[in-house]
């Protein structure tokens, strides 16, 4: 059996799905908000919460498009209650609306998915003058948290809840620019590498989500925080990645192709992240690797961020990154506690 089909100790594995780690758990009473739910594992996210009986807040830049996911959502639950509000990571000033009127709703806050994110777009800054990608999938979901932390601790303490916090993050963090974060350079077009820079603000959602554990824990908060890998799915996050094809990865294999072909798992991993197809030289025959072996569907792909954010397993965990519904490991930087500090201080200042 493929190595990424196997049970973890949670008792999950890549070929789990949303509904099938969020089994048996009820959510009434439960309040969340989701970014980017108008698409992709983002909708799965917001749908099954809801199934479960958690009221879900879409965060969404497209307000048509949420209104068809509420539309569809609701036709398959009646009894979901599913709310859309505007949102556009990549504003400061549209983060900053969003979590006033949240706020002014006066609604619980339980649970907050930091799911939205572009990925590997070309260079371009955002409407607050940041890197785009930086800007979109980091700054401003740093800045949401922080602006909904104290509605969220308010909930906790009130419910007698654990809060729960959750960065969709992503393997492409191991892709990241060899220092992890350019702080120095974030908006530096002329050395600017879409994918480095996708894995850059990756790396950053694992940060965030360790440094805010420790204050967190230092203010004696029953919130986690916690980041994860939803494993890889073709969503519109490949929308930039038409050029993808381009990238060329050679295997050596030993003899004969077949058995004493070896190739480690990771390059073929990250051979999967990028969506590429694996060509075996003989015969120049074409394997895709991808839809064989790795590629999750999209009801899969919301499984672990459906897990970190429901199941009474995750309780009291918090800085850690999961995959495939299990406690996983992060490169070096992803545990750089002093990294992380410099992230939280350099982006309180371009958030100020």
């Amino acid at each position: 059996m493929w190595p990424f089909s196997r049970k973890g100790s949670s008792g999950f594995s890549s070929s789990s799905t949303a509904e099938q780690v969020t089994e048996g758990i009820d959510g009434t009473g439960l309040t969340a908000i989701v970014t980017g739910a108008s698409s992709g594992i983002g909708t799965e996210t917001s749908r099954v919460l809801a199934l479960r009986g958690v009221h879900v807040i879409m965060g969404v830049r497209n307000m048509l498009a949420a209104k068809d996911v509420k539309e569809k959502i609701l036709k398959e639950i009646p009894s979901a209650k599913v709310d859309a509000m505007e949102l556009d990571l990549g504003s400061m000033e549209s983060v900053k609306k969003f979590a006033s009127a949240f706020k002014s709703s006066g609604l619980p806050l339980n649970i907050l998915i930091n799911n939205a994110g572009i990925m590997a777009c070309p260079f371009s800054l955002s409407k607050d003058k940041i890197e785009l990608q930086f800007a979109t999938n980091h700054i401003g979901h740093f800045l949401l948290t922080n602006l909904l932390l104290d509605t969220i601790e308010k909930t906790s303490r009130e419910s007698k809840k654990e809060g729960r916090i959750v960065n969709v993050s992503s393997e492409a963090h191991r892709f990241a620019y060899s220092e992890g974060i350019r702080f120095n350079k974030i908006n530096d077009e002329s050395s600017y590498n879409n994918w480095r820079a996708y894995g850059q603000s990756k790396l950053a959602n694992i940060l965030h989500a360790n440094e805010l554990t420790r204050r967190l824990k230092e203010d004696g908060v029953d919130i986690s925080a916690n980041s994860l890998h939803p494993g890889t799915i073709t969503t519109n996050l490949f929308r930039h990645n038409s050029a993808v094809n381009d990238i060329q990865v050679v295997v050596e294999c030993d003899g004969m192709l077949g058995s004493n072909c070896k190739v480690h798992d990771q390059v073929l991993y990250q051979l999967a992240f990028l969506n590429i197809e694996y060509r075996y030289a003989e015969e120049h025959r074409l394997i895709n690797v991808i839809g064989k072996l790795v590629l999750k569907n999209v009801q899969q792909g919301a499984a672990t961020t459906c897990y970190v954010a429901l199941h009474p397993q995750v309780k009291g965990i918090s800085g850690k990154y999961f995959s495939d519904s299990n406690v996983a490991n992060t490169t070096a930087q992803g545990t750089d506690a002093d990294l992380a500090k410099k992230l939280w201080d350099f982006s309180m200042n371009l958030t100020k």
